[in-house]
């Protein structure tokens, strides 16, 4: 008799918390975990390019010192990170050093485009293709997480769900953000000294 009471309790509860959409949030809070890992996997994967790529300009450009330590230094940082997606200070320290590290990238394709012979290497344009390929897969599984992160927290701070998160301790999750959408959207400037043999005044 008390096991058929504390099963009939136990299904009772079961459709009590299904009702009051504990199963949906378990279910979104699944899917915001799965998306911030593809996340971090192509973050990792833009890394894994870096040495490489560092090494390949600097077989041409060897003199562009300032930049290929810029490049290394922040992909550096970037790596030091223990990002923790639910504490918004901890992801806008993870975003803003991978911003730095995008924005290091660019300066360095920047200045590939001033050797001929870099761009015409095929190591160089593969890694290039594949660092391009990179940059489109992170958009993808941002623009993903971030719809992600919405749905959940729309979903428990709607009613009843609100009052079954609130019971169970779930909390509204922060999100990627634009800092500074100025500098974003600005190329970066690169200024080449002049080759040593081009006369005063040409």
């Amino acid at each position: 008799m008390h096991s058929v009471f504390r099963l009939l309790l136990s299904l009772s509860l079961a459709v009590l918390l299904s009702g009051c959409g504990y199963n949906a949030i378990q279910q979104k809070e699944e899917a915001v975990n799965a998306g911030w890992s593809e996340v971090i996997n192509q973050y990792q994967r833009r890394a894994d390019l870096i040495p490489n790529l560092v090494n390949t300009v600097q077989g041409y450009a060897s003199h562009e010192r300032q930049v290929l330590t810029d490049v290394t230094n922040a992909r550096a940082r970037v790596g030091q990170i223990q990002v923790n997606a639910d504490d918004q200070a901890s992801l806008q320290q993870f975003q803003q050093a991978q911003g730095e590290l995008g924005s290091a990238l660019s300066r360095l394709l920047v200045v590939a485009e001033n050797y001929p012979n870099l761009k015409s290497d095929q190591a160089f344009r593969d890694l290039q293709a594949q660092l391009e390929g990179t940059e489109n897969r992170i958009t993808t599984a941002r623009g993903r997480y971030i719809q992600l992160v919405q749905d959940y927290n729309t979903t428990i701070r709607s009613f009843p769900q609100l009052i079954t998160a609130k019971l169970f301790g779930y909390r509204v999750k922060p999100n990627f953000t634009v800092e500074n959408v100025s500098t974003i959207s600005t190329a970066p400037r690169v200024q080449f000294p002049a080759p040593a043999n081009t006369p005063p005044g040409a």
